[in-house]
């Protein structure tokens, strides 16, 4: 079975009052946007089930829903079954779009430079960018894996703007000291190194000790 449909479970969602089980320790927004890279979106969803005793809450956009479908050899269903919680991204109404919801982070990936741009602006025109809005308010960790290659200006005030309102900007860039080989293993070192900045650092993964020959010379 290919990586990317490990876990792909049927699981039973409402949107009901929740009441946290006591094995749950965390929550964990996780948004989809239309850029390319739903695969992280997915390795994320995927990997935060694993763990065990975190409650996700996913929200993918229209145009996601059209990269996933050119990215992924998935069906929109196996992707909903991985999280907890399922929200149309016109759900403006939702749990996740009140800073009462309480939840530890969101990630945002990937992230477009449309949703950047709206984050960066404060425009929580859908409920991805108010998800995120709330989370930056309430001075929680928002992650936004952006996109986009090469960057503009925009882009890049984007980014400060979003910085500087306490966000983190992750671009998914693979480290290759580990010696990936294959794709499955850099889309996972990314989604290891969101998992750290969330808190939630990943036992026994290959983590840089130093240079394995030093040149004395």
């Amino acid at each position: 079975m290919p990586w990317h449909q490990r876990g792909v479970v049927a699981l039973q969602t409402t949107v009901g009052s929740l009441h946290l089980p006591s094995t749950v320790k965390k929550r964990i927004i996780v948004a989809i946007t239309g850029a390319s890279g739903a695969v992280y979106g997915l390795r994320l969803l995927q990997m935060l089930r694993e763990m065990g005793g975190i409650q996700t809450y996913l929200i993918v956009s229209d145009p996601a829903w059209l990269t996933v479908q050119e990215e992924l050899n998935i069906s929109r269903n196996e992707l909903e079954a991985l999280a907890d919680m399922i929200y149309s991204v016109h759900h403006v109404g939702a749990p996740v779009a009140s800073g009462s919801f309480l939840c530890d982070g969101m990630v945002i990936a990937p992230c477009s430079m449309r949703t950047l741009a709206a984050v960066a602006h404060g425009l929580s025109d859908n409920l991805i960018t108010r998800a995120a809005d709330v989370t930056l308010k309430e001075r929680r960790r928002l992650i936004l894996m952006v996109r986009e290659t090469p960057l503009n200006l925009a882009h890049l005030r984007n980014m400060l703007s979003v910085t500087e309102m306490g966000g983190i900007i992750f671009p998914p860039v693979p480290g290759f000291y580990q010696r990936p080989q294959n794709i499955d293993d850099l889309v996972t070192h990314t989604v290891i190194r969101v998992l750290a900045v969330l808190g939630l650092p990943q036992a026994n993964v290959p983590r840089w000790t130093g240079l394995s020959t030093v040149d004395d010379t």
